[in-house]
């Protein structure tokens, strides 16, 4: 059964991919393990109240384990495997393919569409920083094209933070002829390297996603910029006034102090981009919301990412009908 299909009461005992392990405490003192569990089709969390020693020793992030219990609906928290056992699952016994997330579109069509949108910026010193950290073959590209957008709130998998970036810069590249003012080469180069710390500030491991200890101690806004800033003062000629608009781009994204930028934005292009970023995230909390729905449930509970319950119209197989467009 997938994740997605599991109803209230039914008894689980398949074979899942762990993507979190949380040591936890309850009101009472008793320790319990709380698990992100889910396949192709959503996620779902278990609980771990017993026997926590032997089943940690099988239960890290990134694992296929073979889970069993019950299917429970809480009033508060949703949908939760009450685990009573799990073990390494045998050889042969499920498919990797079936357990792991991934964005809608193919990556070789997100990587064409990026390589079209990147020969559409005509400044040549943007052009030519583009190349370096997209160029076929490179490091930087394989890591770019591989790692993941978040840890937990949108695109958490593989190829999450491609999905994302190239969605943000090609709905701003079509916005910024909407408005007068807007540098869109600027706009459009700053979309697609806006989240570029987290090349560094993740584990380049997608299927179980950490922050490394770079991420920890600097953050990813910061190791964005030193990388982009690099890379600027390499280029011969390029002009240290278009490197500030860029980098402020970077700096800025997350849009408030609060929210962790050391600035706020303060051009156009940087509005722009965090608006549009702030609106691709939210949007990608929605499709993280849905897959960790049952069949058939409309409503979820609070999620902190939205601020609210989502809501989703009936729809027959909608998660399906997206991933075969």
């Amino acid at each position: 059964m997938h994740v997605r299909a599991l109803a209230e009461g039914q008894e689980i005992d398949q074979v899942l991919l762990v993507k979190a392990v949380e040591r936890r405490a309850g009101r009472d003192g008793h320790e319990y393990l709380r698990l992100t569990l889910g396949d192709r089709t959503g996620t779902v969390t278990g609980m771990v109240w017993d026997e926590m020693a032997i089943a940690a020793e099988v239960l890290h992030a990134g694992a296929a384990v073979h889970v069993c219990g019950r299917l429970m609906v809480h009033p508060r928290h949703g949908r939760q495997i009450v685990v009573s056992a799990v073990r390494s699952p045998a050889n042969g016994s499920f498919s990797p393919v079936e357990l792991v997330d991934g964005p809608v579109r193919a990556p070789e069509q997100m990587e064409s569409d990026l390589r079209e949108l990147v020969a559409t910026v005509q400044q040549p010193h943007l052009r030519r920083l583009l190349e370096e950290v997209f160029g076929e073959g490179l490091p930087t590209w394989d890591a770019y094209r591989r790692a993941p957008a978040a840890k937990y709130y949108h695109q958490a998998y593989a190829h999450g933070l491609l999905e994302h970036c190239l969605s943000v810069a090609q709905s701003v590249s079509a916005i910024s002829a909407m408005f007068p003012g807007i540098d869109r080469d600027v706009a459009v180069t700053g979309a697609l390297l806006h989240d570029i710390g987290k090349l560094e500030a993740y584990r380049d491991a997608p299927e179980a996603i950490d922050l490394t200890d770079a991420g920890r101690l600097h953050g990813e806004i910061a190791l964005g910029y030193y990388r982009i800033r690099r890379l600027t003062e390499q280029i011969e000629g390029f002009p240290p006034s278009l490197a500030m608009a860029l980098t402020h781009i970077i700096l800025s994204h997350h849009g408030t102090l609060e929210y962790g930028s050391p600035v706020v934005p303060c051009t156009r292009e940087a509005t722009l981009v965090h608006m549009i970023d702030n609106l691709g995230g939210r949007l990608g909390s929605f499709d993280r919301i849905e897959k960790a729905l049952g069949e058939g449930q409309q409503w979820s509970a609070y999620d902190r990412a939205i601020g609210a319950e989502a809501w989703f119209a009936p729809r027959e197989s909608a998660l399906e009908q997206r991933r075969a467009a």
